[in-house]
């Protein structure tokens, strides 16, 4: 079987531990995901089967919408409630509605974002979590991150007895944001201690949390359901202007040969016999289509 499961992955599991189980089910070796979800974040993974493996990094390149909680009043090492707080500072007065909305406004366009110690991100051939296990100092590198928005989906809430507030909230964002961070970056814009307590994606890769089957449907679903769960790799190309080749050009795009084409735009997805086979981008010197990806050449 080829194709991509919006797979709604449960907390508790890692997304190596979703591609593993996904492996065993669909009974083949290449299987991945496109886009990793901490084991304590649920929601949408995009996992690719089969020769649908290769649109990974196309489906990673797609933006991302997440809802979660934020609490005010002490942050972790890790930035969520995984970690041990290494800050906390009560919240004697709750803050305005309209103090969380700027605060939020801030966080919004193209800004620098520096990965929390706790993440998968290498410096130096290890990832920063290996040097902070191992307390070890590096510099953390610095990444520019686009936010599309930042916003309250209802009213915060504020605890007299914990003195704490908790905000409620919805991000759409590009690749390689982390809403953990994020998430402490507004408590520092608002001058206390953040923690990011609670995360669900709400889309990725182009789907969204109502198109997704559970690992509980993977499991009891037989082979015909586990197919019509699938959805064609082109999924991951439904901005990409599409153009059915001729006999004469499949033999050139075959053997990865050049191709003239109509000029839709930098990127075209060609098919051929009812079939996506390859993704071509334009050369400006050549002024001819050369091959980025090929997908079928059956």
């Amino acid at each position: 079987m080829d194709g991509i499961l919006p797979l709604n992955k449960d907390r508790g599991m890692t997304s190596h531990d979703a591609v593993f189980k996904c492996r065993k089910i669909f009974k083949t070796r290449k299987v991945g995901h496109s886009g990793t979800l901490d084991p304590n974040v649920d929601g949408v993974l995009p996992i690719c089967i089969g020769k649908a493996t290769k649109t990974v990094n196309y489906l990673m390149e797609s933006g991302k919408v997440y809802k979660g909680e934020i609490i005010l009043g002490f942050t972790t090492e890790t930035e969520d409630l995984d970690g041990a707080i290494i800050e906390s500072k009560p919240i004697l007065q709750a803050f305005s509605e309209e103090q969380i909305n700027e605060a939020m406004k801030s966080l919004v366009g193209e800004i620098i974002q520096i990965p929390p110690m706790y993440s998968a991100v290498k410096v130096k051939g290890k990832r920063l979590y290996e040097y902070a296990r191992a307390n070890e100092p590096v510099e953390r590198p610095k990444r520019k991150i686009k936010v599309d928005y930042f916003k309250q989906t209802k009213p915060s809430v504020y605890d007299k007895a914990k003195q704490q507030q908790t905000i409620f909230f919805e991000v759409g964002c590009g690749k390689g944001t982390y809403v953990r961070t994020l998430a402490a970056d507004l408590g520092k814009f608002l001058g206390v201690p953040a923690v990011m307590s609670d995360l669900t994606r709400l889309k990725s890769g182009g789907f969204t949390l109502d198109q997704c089957v559970s690992l509980e449907q993977l499991l009891n679903a037989d082979e015909k359901q586990l197919a019509s769960y699938l959805f064609p790799l082109e999924h991951a190309f439904l901005d990409y202007p599409k153009v059915a080749l001729s006999e004469q050009q499949w033999q050139k795009v075959k053997n990865g040969g050049f191709v003239k084409l109509p000029k839709h735009g930098s990127k075209v997805l060609l098919t051929y016999g009812g079939k996506v086979r390859a993704l071509y981008r334009y050369d400006q010197a050549k002024k001819l289509f050369r091959s980025e990806q090929m997908f079928d050449l059956t």
